[in-house]
């Protein structure tokens, strides 16, 4: 009985040692199982050719794609062994499986591909059970069906050994992988299975930890083979499907490297190889039928799973779990789990004993990156993106891609400042590369309007020489545009001069370098617009053109040039050529709103905006979310109505509810429906009041876009109903990008006050939608419409009420009223917001001057001038205030200033146009 009992102990303990590989164990268990018991020659031998077979194995690992080496004198011993317990056949049915198993392996190991595949023939692997099996036999039908299909592999088909063998051979290879990939599974399951029960039982012997097993060179070919085998014969399909599978199965230690390298191939799969017509649920078989899958490589027909296991792995399951409904979804889901293993198996020492450790993290990490910057991107989530990559930061000491990376994600997401940050250490990375300081310019001279930071980036590139190569050009370009904007902000008119010849000197330098860049002639042409040199203007333009006949600026500049010379016509036919070019360009359809008010009357300028209406809601197809059960939108209203809006008018609005943000859609019902009833008289004589001056490039201390107006519009209006122009005002960005800051926060703390949903997403559409209203009203100002004016503006309002632009148009329409008092409460109020505001300042002055208040009048007027000195109008309504005063001689030259900026000025500001590398 005590034999008994020390026996099966011994039996246990031997077959934990297998399960968990302590193979150096073995020997010393054989020796107390062959003391205690008798008649166990032929399972020692059996135990100990395993072990050894296994150390060998260990000692000598066969690589991945190498073949084995043939016999070796430390095989020797194992074949004796196993040839021993063979030979006598008193071992047990299953330790005789075993030993053929272990024979067949052995025969693969030495490099005898037939002998082995004899060896199986001996074993009917699909007749072995799993159910009830012990841990370590699973390990070993796993390794038999691995071996199995490897030596269908190599051994050809024209030999004896596959004589009988009916199935075709790849479809048989498959099958064997595929069980032993799910067998591997199973087993590493049990494994951890088992550590943790005993884990938990605080068993004394608690074995090695999980970490510390190694799939080996069978198990590892069982799992990642299969799918080569799919893909190599052009079943995606079915490669996609095995991938499945396998992440599917419960998680254990020991898989977990190998599930990350799974799930990156299945990512690039996804996000390279299927679109989302092709894409299947994950829950899914795979399609017997794809075009995914290549006819050219496929050989023999089409793979069938037409076996089953009868004990599988364990898989997912639950309730409320998360499947992907398309191939970007899945691959997102995928890229975020391995970027999450990435981080935590994160190798950051630097030590020398660990450096190919580390380098071999962050190659693992820097893939997964890559794939979720092409998964992110394609979805447009790089404020996501820019997230992922700064927790990359971790890897990425003295690693320029991570740096880079994370730059260009900052600079998608409208991080200007920090992708700036970000690309100084860049530059601090790479030196030589003159592609990332004028990346900074961009920057730098965009949004941020650092131009003294925008100055050095630029003279970075200038001084790297021929280093620079085709970028020198580039470099000079961009230090031009930042002198130019240096003109725009300057407050002294010897400055502005200083500035402005100095960037007509490096945009000719620029051009002398690189006489094929078509934005060298055109901003040149810009330059000399702004200087009001008109003739050389419109001859470097025409040179950009030849370059680049299809560019939209240039067309631009061209029709606005034209409108400086007074040929509107021509200027409109420009616009309308380019439309056909550019449909959905907003800045174009708004000259083109000008430039219609004057050649063809305002109805045309009216439709044009009905039409901006249209692309506006196709564009963003944004919607409104406290419109629900109350009608129709706006703009659906606007694209469904057909009538023409010669037979209508916009009433006027006394609802109380428009004070609401998102009114504005119920208002604009009205606002269509009721065009019907009043025709629209004819044009006015008295031209359109213009718009708001809307600075483009707010300088450094503001940081940041303006409130009101989007990037290519801010300079929209700086100019009166005739044609005035920018070049050199005073320092007035400064101040107007403040109170541009000031105006979107009473802005959004009005509208918060307000009863419905705040606007969702970014501002861009809104200021554009918010543009398109007050373009609107403008035109029904000079129409003397004030009540349709009134609900254009209030549209505008309800997005921005605080807005600097909407109080000075709520002024003009109190003036076209006859409400003076009004319409001065209403331009104090703009000017609160917008002290540098020259519109407002101008008709502000005006009113005054009604008043007989020749004093403020004339103080308001001089200080609208010494803002922007070439705006016609200021300098004639100045002359009205001096000549009232009794000042002649000094209301004359403002008389003859005023005409002669006239005589130049385009239909709008030129620096409408935005100036950006």
């Amino acid at each position: 009985m005590t034999a008994r009992k020390s026996g099966s102990r011994l039996e246990t303990e031997i077959e934990r040692s297998r399960s968990e590989g302590q193979w150096d164990k073995i020997p010393e268990l054989v020796r107390q199982l062959s003391a205690k018991l008798i008649s166990n020659d032929d399972l020692g031998n059996l135990l100990l050719g395993e072990a050894k077979l296994q150390q060998y194995l260990k000692e000598n690992p066969i690589k991945q794609g190498a073949s084995p080496r043939g016999p070796r004198p430390q095989l020797v011993e194992v074949r004796k062994h196993l040839t021993a317990a063979l030979d006598r056949g008193n071992l047990k049915p299953d330790y005789m499986q075993e030993a053929s198993m272990l024979m067949a392996k052995l025969s693969y190991v030495e490099g005898d591909y037939s002998e082995a595949f004899n060896q199986y023939g001996k074993v009917t692997l699909d007749e072995l059970a799993l159910v009830g099996a012990p841990v370590y036999r699973l390990s070993m039908i796993a390794e038999a069906y691995a071996t199995k299909g490897l030596c269908l592999e190599k051994v050809p088909a024209a030999s004896p050994s596959l004589s009988n063998y009916n199935v075709d051979k790849d479809q048989e290879v498959i099958t064997c992988y595929e069980k032993s990939g799910d067998i591997a599974l199973l087993y590493l399951q049990e494994v951890e299975k088992a550590l943790s029960a005993r884990l938990q039982n605080h068993s004394p012997k608690p074995g090695p930890v999980a970490q510390e097993q190694e799939l080996g060179y069978f198990l590892e070919t069982g799992l990642q083979r299969a799918h080569v085998i799919h893909f190599k014969n052009g079943n995606l399909t079915q490669g996609v499907g095995r991938f499945r599978e396998i992440l599917r199965a419960v998680e254990t230690r020991t898989t977990q490297n190998l599930r990350m390298t799974i799930a990156k191939q299945l990512a690039e799969i996804l996000l390279r190889g299927m679109c989302e017509q092709s894409y299947w649920s994950s829950l899914e078989d795979p399609p017997s039928k794809s075009h995914l899958d290549d006819p050219l490589l496929r050989q023999g027909a089409p793979y069938l799973k037409d076996y089953a296991l009868s004990r599988r792995p364990r898989v997912y399951s639950g309730e409320n779990l998360f499947c992907p409904q398309e191939n970007t979804e899945e691959a997102l889901l995928l890229l975020l789990i391995s970027e999450s293993m990435a981080n935590r198996d994160a190798v950051l020492s630097r030590i020398p004993e660990h450096n190919s450790d580390r380098i071999i993290s962050l190659q693992s990490a820097s893939v997964v990156y890559d794939l979720l910057t092409i998964a992110l991107g394609r979805r447009g989530q790089y404020e996501m993106l820019s997230e992922c990559l700064e927790r990359a930061m971790k890897f990425a000491f003295e690693e320029f891609h991570l740096w880079y990376q994370l730059a260009l994600s900052l600079m998608a997401a409208g991080t200007s400042a920090r992708a700036v940050k970000v690309l100084k250490e860049c530059i601090r990375l790479k030196p030589d590369d003159p592609t990332i300081p004028l990346l900074a310019v961009k920057l730098c001279i965009g949004a941020l309007h650092w131009l003294e930071e925008g100055e050095c980036f630029a003279k970075m590139v200038v001084d790297m020489g021929e280093k620079a190569s085709e970028f020198r050009a580039k470099g000079y370009l961009a230090i031009g545009l930042v002198y130019s904007l240096k003109a725009t902000d300057a407050s002294l008119r010897g400055m502005q001069e200083e500035y402005q010849k100095k960037a007509l000197g490096a945009f000719q330098r620029a051009q002398s370098l690189s006489p094929t860049d078509h934005l060298a002639a055109f901003y040149l042409a810009l330059e000399l617009a702004v200087s009001r040199q008109i003739p050389e203007a419109l001859g470097y333009v025409r040179q950009a053109l030849q370059l680049q006949g299809d560019d939209v600026h240039s067309l631009h500049l061209l029709a606005l040039l034209l409108s400086a010379q007074k040929h509107y016509h021509d200027a409109l036919n420009i616009i309308e050529m380019a439309l056909s070019e550019y449909p959905e360009n907003f800045i174009l359809l708004f000259t083109k709103v000008k430039l219609e008010t004057l050649c063809q009357g305002p109805e045309e300028a009216l439709l044009t905006c009905k039409h901006m209406l249209q692309i506006w809601k196709s564009c963003y197809n944004l919607t409104n979310p406290s419109d629900s059960g109350r009608g129709s939108s706006l703009l659906d209203r606007a694209i469904a109505d057909r009538r023409t809006l010669n037979a209508m008018t916009l009433p006027d609005f006394s609802d109380p509810e428009t004070g609401s943000l998102w009114h504005w859609l119920l208002l604009a019902i009205g606002v269509f429906r009721s065009l019907s009833h009043r025709p629209l008289p004819t044009p006015s004589s008295t031209p359109p009041q213009p718009k708001a001056d809307l600075p483009l490039h707010p300088p450094k201390p503001a940081g940041g876009y303006h409130a009101f107006c989007d990037h290519s519009l801010q300079r929209q209006s700086n100019n009166s109903n005739a044609p005035l122009h920018h070049p050199p005002p005073c320092s007035v960005h400064a101040t107007s990008m403040a109170a541009s800051r000031v105006e979107q926060a009473l802005s959004e703390v009005a509208s918060s006050m307000q009863s419905s949903a705040p606007k969702q997403g970014p501002l861009h559409p809104w200021m554009t939608l918010a543009q398109i209203w007050l373009h609107a009203a403008e035109v029904y100002i000079g129409m003397g419409k004030p009540p349709e004016a009134t609900a254009c503006t209030q549209e505008a309002a309800n997005l921005f009420p605080m807005s600097h632009n909407v109080l000075f148009t709520r002024g003009q329409v109190a003036e076209l009223r006859g409400n003076v008092d009004e319409a001065k409460r209403w331009y104090e109020e703009a000017l609160s917001i917008s002290p540098t505001h020259v519109k407002t300042m101008q008709r502000l002055g005006l009113i005054l001057h009604q008043l007989q208040r020749y004093s403020l009048a004339e103080k308001i007027l001089r200080d609208a001038v010494q803002v922007n000195s070439t705006a016609h109008d200021v300098w004639n309504s100045l002359g009205e205030v001096l000549q009232a005063q009794g000042h002649g001689g000094a209301a004359t030259e403002c008389f003859l200033t005023a005409l002669e900026l006239e005589a130049s000025s385009p239909i709008l500001p030129f620096t409408i146009i935005p100036r950006q590398l």
